[in-house]
């Protein structure tokens, strides 16, 4: 070898190390010039590694060397002659062994690594794996941790030449687990049994079972690491877990609980450091998530939260972005409550919150109330019922002596308000004076505000009552209150409005000019989401006041909106594309002209990418972002390959900057994608010229790491096509397989660029939630385009409807449940949604089929009606008898050959205890009379005793039974009209004319009104006794001041009747209040 090169190559590694950025800079250039493109390098290098005296040199050389070794995918090794390969590997594996350094041995050892992966595929290097295993063994101390740390590098490496030697591994690494001297050791072990994992076939059992007997030992060692205060090491071990947490096969099969019960144990240790307790709360939260089969199997939930509660009662951090073990273990309790069935999760949490809250301890009546807030997203359904005695806590907590206890209690307001809106509301003559209260209270003042945003936005009507008080009293905190207390107060204002709507308007011009500063707040942090805030409430106020009177604020607004688009925050460009669409919205085809500078800042968030360093502002940033060299630990860590390409170590990243801004460029994507479609919504034809594009950007976020963004481009996509179809000139399609009315070629190839990428997504989507809105998306598209959007894919959309409801789907999918094991009945109130949403499409096609859904529907009647048990959810139990209703109005008459099984079914449900499953049943059993074939008249009496209960309801009852009642109205209403004869008339319309009017479900008023028209055709004396009460019921639908509850054609049909009622008794008409709608009055 030519010393001289050694030599020069040795000079600019020296040089390289300098901190002296113009010697680094021109170092790194004759490097990659004159050097890294030569195989010569690799053998100076391997020298240098061996010879320099210097530390800083001999790490760099061999960061510099395994570069070279891998690249252009070893192509530079490759052309090193084989005798001077050869002579590398036999002297590097002893030269790491020799090295003192701890740090540069790990940097060697990576060498080592990446030769390896060049040359095990080829099988020329077959002594190493006997060697490392040789070294393991050894006596000495140090050459065992080097030795496992070089076979960890090398699997991460390379596994799949070792794959047939995973039983040996196991043996080995068995051993290796109880080191007796070194901790690095069993650390390093763990860290490559988790490499390992992730190469184990899912069909070979005996390589999980003697995996998963390593599993205590392996929670052994993470105890130890912790015990022994290597923080490092701990986190190692933790990201380990992680990563055996959410691979698809069980690996730690059986140690759930054992591994739940030590990473609750290692959270809950105040005695340990803050760090460690988050991230064994946090591999929890991940157990929780991924896991959840086993927790709900072995129902653990109880046990956890009793090991959580404590937990809560910790201090909280002054900064909101500040982790603490308080702010993970109420993330856990999210995760249980919205993972698990609700009956495992809030029986066990209530009773623990009873106890903590009567505690004389403010610290544990405080992690009472937010540990109630976070379980409400999971467990409002179940909780529905038992909120007469969750408000007294509620209540005595907005009124506790101990201000955190205050503050918790606003929070939990905020959660209740979100998720049981309709409880919340009722309980306003309590809430509101309670929260305003705190409101002026500095310390509450800020979670009062958000309390009370969350419940004005749900008030609606009722907030008449407080308007002019709540506005008084907030108008003032807008001068006077501490910036992040005035960002939620501009929230609070923005609800009332949207509750208020056009009474928001004498409030309007003075809230306006109040929030002008606001608007043009061009600081960071807190200005900056104070701006942000103050747009959306602006936008909220448009919506509320109307068109004419926002319009002399239109232009201006929208000018802020731009500006805000140009400052560099990626929150207000999600403020300013939020109120694009309110405003897209709020003026239609009006808004326009705007489109040529909106879509274009549109498409441009969508298409940015996603890394730290795009994000920095200069050359300075990035070499301080990713070193610069000056000391050993991150000596060039930015450089570039052969080619002039730049190449960037990943351990020297900032991760969490970087995710910081990701996560805030991805929530921005996700805004900006949604905005899309709401625009051409909006703005119809004019939005033509960026429909291309637009579809284009929007499948490409559909392969996107963050679900947020693929939810949105799904539900942009749809929406495109149900705007352009609406845009198209199209006839009224026709139900059936085959496609009667064609799609307009356009239409047909957008359909045909949208549709496929859609269901292709859906092949390796994980989120249930994206595939709940993909599945209520193309129901809606499918409603709105008729069989031409599914030809030539049904059979996959059915499949995919299918899958969800046999829990099969990808999303579903649970690697600890074995293949035939059918899936547990109780589940988390979120897999209910998703259930719901492949009903939604099921539905949706046999809507557009008609008559040809009949063998679909054999498919899909077991697995729907399986969801219809009492060990069933409410939610479960409904959507099983409402998604078979739309069936039956979908088909008609095929129905006919299933009449008796669904009811049989119905008949069950009209007896369920729960109000919104009679609703759907009475639906149901209406419609399945009006369509079926089969005369059900002998059925008569039995349906209408199992109806009349359900019109046994007061006017104040729940929501819920008023609704049930209109239901069964109709359900009536559709037995008359089918066979008036076999209907005891006498006896019915008493009870049905006086159900009369339908207070909640207008569509009802087809069937009702439709058998009234029939009945004053046909028999009009047997209403005569209850004229009276008719004609009350005519002026009541026919009020102008009130929304239409009829549709045009009832409409014309009503005034033409009583057009004839007022020949026979013009009084009867004029004392009703009817004569306006008498033809030439």
């Amino acid at each position: 070898m030519d010393q001289n090169y050694v030599q020069g190559l040795h000079n600019l590694l020296v040089q390289s190390t300098s901190s002296d950025t113009v010697q680094l800079k021109a170092a790194t250039a004759t490097l990659n010039k004159e050097y890294y493109k030569n195989p010569a390098c690799i053998s100076a290098l391997a020298s240098i590694i061996a010879s320099s005296p210097e530390n800083a040199v001999r790490q760099l050389g061999a960061v510099e060397l395994r570069k070279r070794i891998l690249q252009k995918s070893g192509d530079l090794w490759i052309q090193l002659p084989q005798e001077e390969r050869q002579t590398i590997k036999s002297k590097l594996p002893e030269l790491v062994l020799q090295e003192p350094e701890k740090i540069i041995r790990h940097a060697d050892a990576r060498v080592v690594a990446a030769i390896a992966s060049i040359e095990i595929p080829l099988g020329t290097w077959p002594d190493l794996l006997p060697w490392l295993n040789q070294q393991c063994a050894s006596p000495q101390v140090s050459t065992r941790e080097v030795s496992i740390f070089i076979l960890f590098t090398v699997l991460e490496h390379i596994v799949e030449g070792f794959q047939e030697h995973l039983q040996n591994f196991f043996k080995f690494f068995e051993g290796l687990l109880v080191d007796p001297e070194s901790i690095e050791v069993r650390i390093t072990t763990v860290r490559a049994l988790g490499v390992i994992a992730q190469y184990i076939d899912a069909d070979d059992k005996a390589d999980i079972k003697s995996f998963q007997a390593l599993v205590p030992a392996m929670i052994g060692v993470v105890g130890q690491a912790i015990e022994a205060g290597d923080e490092a090491g701990a986190r190692q071990l933790f990201d380990v877990f992680e990563t055996l947490l959410i691979l698809e096969i069980p690996v730690l099969g059986p140690h759930i609980s054992q591994l739940a019960s030590f990473l609750l144990q290692c959270g809950g240790n105040s005695a340990l450091d803050t760090d460690m307790r988050i991230l064994a709360l946090n591999a929890l939260n991940w157990t929780v998530q991924y896991k959840k089969s086993k927790i709900q199997a072995q129902n653990l939930a109880g046990a956890i939260l009793e090991g959580l509660m404590p937990i809560t009662t910790e201090p909280e951090p002054e900064d909101a972005d500040d982790d603490a073990p308080c702010r993970s273990a109420l993330r856990i309790i999210d995760g249980l409550a919205t993972s698990l069935p609700p009956s495992q999760v809030f029986p066990a949490l209530r009773t623990l919150i009873q106890g903590y809250f009567s505690s004389p301890d403010p610290n544990r009546r405080r992690g009472a109330m937010l540990a109630l807030g976070v379980a409400v997203e999971g467990c409002s359904e179940f909780m529905t019922p038992l909120m007469p005695h969750v408000w007294p806590v509620i209540e005595a907590g907005l009124h506790d002596s101990d201000a955190s206890v205050r503050k918790a209690s606003c929070v939990a307001v905020s959660c209740l308000c979100e998720w049981l809106e309709e409880d919340c509301s009722a309980r306003h003559a309590t809430l509101v004076p309670a929260i305003m209260q705190l409101v002026h209270d500095p310390a509450t003042q800020r979670s009062a505000c958000t309390a009370l945003d969350a419940l004005l936005e749900i008030l609606h009507d009722v907030i008449d009552q407080y308007l002019q008080l709540i506005m008084e009293q907030l108008a003032g905190l807008l001068d006077s209150a501490p910036l992040p207390v005035k960002t939620v107060v501009t929230g609070a204002i923005g609800s009332a409005a949207h509750a208020s709507k056009e009474k928001f308007l004498p409030y309007f011009q003075p809230t306006m000019n109040r929030l002008q500063h606001f608007l043009i707040l061009t600081g960071e942090g807190e200005e900056t989401e104070l701006r942000g805030i103050a747009m959306d409430a602006v936008g909220t106020f448009a919506e509320a006041v109307g068109t004419d009177v926002f319009r002399p604020y239109f232009p201006d607004m929208m000018k802020q909106a731009f500006q805000g688009l140009e400052m560099g925050s990626a929150r207000l460009r999600e403020c300013s594309f939020l109120f694009f669409s309110v405003m897209a919205r709020v003026f239609g085809e009006e808004f326009s002209p705007y489109l040529g500078n909106v879509v274009p800042a549109l498409l441009s968030s969508c298409s940015q990418t996603e890394h730290g360093e795009e994000n920095l502002a200069n050359d300075a940033e990035i070499a301080a972002a990713f070193a610069s060299g000056s000391s050993p630990a991150n000596a060039i860590s930015l450089t570039e390959d052969g080619d002039g390409d730049a190449e960037i170590e990943l351990e020297d990243v900032d991760v969490d900057k970087m995710l910081e801004v990701n996560s805030a460029i991805a929530v921005e994507k996700e805004i900006a994608a949604d905005t899309i479609g709401a625009l051409f919504a909006a703005t119809r034809g004019h939005f033509f010229p960026f429909v291309e594009q637009c579809t284009l950007e929007l499948v490409n976020l559909l392969s996107h790491y963050y679900e947020g963004i693929r939810k949105s481009a799904t539900d942009s996509l749809l929406e495109i096509v149900r705007t352009f179809y609406e845009l198209s000139d199209h006839q009224d399609w026709q139900p059936g397989a085959s496609v009667q009315v064609p799609l307009s070629p356009n239409v047909k190839e957008l359909v045909g660029h949208i549709i496929r990428p859609l269901l292709e997504m859906y092949e390796t989507e994980d989120n249930k939630s994206v595939v709940a809105a993909l599945c209520v998306g193309l129901a809606e598209t499918i409603n709105k385009i008729g069989p031409a959007f599914i030809e030539g894919q049904l059979e996959n959309i059915c499949s995919i409807a299918a899958q969800v409801l046999e829990q099969k789907a990808l999303c579903q999918q649970d690697p600890d449940q074995e293949e035939d094991e059918e899936a547990p009945e109780d589940q988390a109130e979120y897999d209910s949604v998703l259930i719901s949403s492949a009903g939604d499409l099921v539905s949706a096609l046999a809507n557009v089929l008609g008559a040809d859904f009949v063998q679909p529907f054999a498919t899909f009647y077991p697995l729907i009606s399986k969801y219809y048990k009492k060990s069933r959810s409410l939610s479960d139990r409904s959507s099983a008898i409402g998604c078979l209703a739309e069936i039956i109005a979908g088909m008609k008459s095929a129905i006919t050959p299933s009449t008796q099984p669904l009811m049989d079914l119905f008949y069950t449900a009209l007896g369920d205890e729960e109000a919104e499953v009679q609703s759907n049943a009475c639906f149901a059993v209406g419609l399945l009379v009006e369509h079926s074939e089969t005369d059900l008249s002998p059925q008569f009496p039995q349906l209408l005793s199992a109806l009349r209960p359900i019109f046994n309801v007061t006017p104040d009852a729940p929501v819920a039974r008023l609704n049930a009642k209109d239901n069964a109205a109709g359900a009536v209403a559709r037995l008359i009209y089918r066979n008036i004869s076999a209907v005891p008339l006498d006896q019915v319309l008493p009870v049905f004319v006086e159900s009369l009017p339908l207070k909640h479900d207008y569509l009802e008023n087809r069937p009702v009104f439709r058998t009234l028209f029939h009945l004053f055709q046909s028999s009009p004396q047997v209403l005569f006794p209850y004229m009276d009460r008719l004609l009350m019921v005519f002026a009541h639908v026919l009020d102008p001041s009130s929304s239409d509850q009829l549709g045009d054609e009832a409409k014309a049909q009503l005034i033409q009747l009583i057009s004839v009622l007022n020949q026979e008794n013009p009084g009867k008409i004029q004392e009703a209040g009817l004569s306006a709608f008498v033809p030439g009055a």
